[in-house]
């Protein structure tokens, strides 16, 4: 299992929107770098939801439900997009801030490359995410 980072901004597409959908497309990256991500999922990996632009948070756990489906938002063919479903809300979000206070987050894509909307996560990473959600 690989684990990921999806950024969304909340008043798009916020957590409470997958709930309510059950399942929800992840459309609209128009980025090399996030659209290999996209490429290289499997069902069943797992991805943090993160709160963009407003909140700057990680809000919660979601599952990749289905991949390798063409973006329905891209008239070109070019880019990718994968279904996700809701896995758990955490009853303490991550704050960016924390994340970036975090010596063993350092290296993490989130804080390296900011602008990237789909990061890959190491399994180290994860850990420490989770921890720190449960503290």
């Amino acid at each position: 299992m690989a684990y990921w980072l999806m950024k969304s901004e909340p008043f798009k597409y916020s957590w409470d929107d997958l709930v309510a959908e059950g399942e929800g497309t992840w459309d609209g990256v128009r980025n090399y770098l996030a659209r290999n991500n996209l490429r290289a999922m499997q069902v069943g990996d797992e991805a943090f939801f993160y709160h963009s632009r407003e909140g700057l948070e990680i809000v919660g756990i979601c599952e990749i439900s289905v991949v390798g489906i063409p973006d329905p938002t891209d008239t070109t063919g070019k880019w990718s997009a994968v279904k996700v479903r809701a896995k758990e809300k955490f009853a303490r979000p991550v704050p960016l801030a924390a994340i970036k206070a975090e010596p063993r987050l350092a290296q993490m894509e989130l804080v390296r490359l900011s602008r990237l909307s789909v990061c890959a996560v190491t399994p180290e990473e994860w850990q420490v995410v989770l921890a720190m959600s449960r503290t």
